[in-house]
């Protein structure tokens, strides 16, 4: 082990990697806090923090300037190195299958803007904002992507979770509509079957408020599988994405006539990260990371600009 690194294993560094992680939140040219604001904060004495500095300079973690009565000021930073000092370890999100190029754009694009962050990075796919929420509150995942209002609901339900970032309109999808296994059909009818997939907030609340006084049987099936069961004839009508177009060919199409259902699509179309407020470390590191990248690259995967890469 590099002599410098053995270092990180005495209280300096001890302390080293407690500082590493607050200064990953700050950019180069602003001024930090001072010294007795990190003995306050870390109950770490004075000769210690100030070793602590000393040791990150030393490794090449970051370079300060003070600048007499005005403070210290950071002035460059090896965010990657910062990162390992800290023991953060890689960053987990999950978000929904890649089943449209606008979920393989926003994949693309988280790949790319943490790849330029220099922070190790992993993204898994998960099926169901719900599935995807609860994994995040047991401690599986740092973030999840869902829609806004399964975002919102979630809040609602815990104090454990905050959006960090929204994407914009149309980040999540492009908008919904009804199928129908007869290409004749535009509207949900007294009678229909009317497919509902209960682990997806937003496909189930669209449904639900859209069949909402009509006599109908909501049959419970997996989102994935309503193209088949349609198909089949196993199901009359389901609420479905708009981005899987050549997956809806040969149906019937219909817009909502709820008033309801049409507002909740609205929340639907932006997507959310999502954090779990114990990572608070992380919090103002994500904070940070850029929208317009994310969404530039997005819409270059859905324009067939850019290949995916995720």
């Amino acid at each position: 082990m590099d002599g410098k690194w053995e270092k990180l294993y005495n209280k300096n560094g001890l302390a080293a990697r407690r500082i590493a992680g607050r200064l990953l939140s700050i950019e180069p040219g602003s001024r930090i806090p001072r010294v007795s604001d990190f003995v306050t904060e870390t109950s770490l004495g004075r000769g210690t923090i100030q070793g602590a500095f000393r040791l990150l300079q030393e490794i090449g973690a970051i370079e300060l300037e003070a600048r007499g009565h005005l403070g210290t000021f950071l002035v460059k930073t090896n965010k990657k190195l910062l990162w390992e000092v800290a023991g953060l370890g890689a960053v987990m999100g999950a978000m929904p299958l890649p089943y449209s190029r606008k979920y393989e754009g926003l994949a693309t694009g988280l790949v790319q803007v943490f790849e330029d962050m220099k922070i190790p990075f992993n993204l898994a796919f998960m099926r169901g904002s719900s599935n995807r929420i609860d994994a995040l509150k047991e401690g599986r995942y740092d973030f999840v992507i869902v829609s806004r209002l399964a975002a919102e609901f979630a809040i609602e339900e815990t104090n454990a979770v905050e959006i960090v970032k929204s994407f914009g309109n149309y980040s999540y999808v492009s908008g919904h509509e009804i199928l129908f296994a007869d290409r004749k059909v535009t509207e949900i009818k007294p009678g229909m079957r009317v497919g509902i997939d209960y682990s997806s907030a937003d496909q189930h609340m669209m449904t639900q408020y859209e069949v909402e006084g009509l006599d109908v049987e909501l049959v419970e099936v997996n989102y994935m599988q309503l193209m088949e069961m349609l198909k089949n004839h196993e199901i009359d009508a389901a609420v479905w994405n708009k981005d899987e177009t050549a997956l809806s060919e040969g149906f019937g199409k219909g817009a909502f006539r709820s008033q309801k259902a049409v507002e909740i699509s609205r929340k639907v179309n932006e997507a959310c990260l999502l954090l779990h407020r114990d990572r608070s470390e992380l919090h103002e590191f994500l904070s940070e990371l850029s929208l317009s990248n994310v969404i530039r690259i997005q819409q270059q995967v859905e324009d067939r600009k850019r290949y995916p890469r995720y």
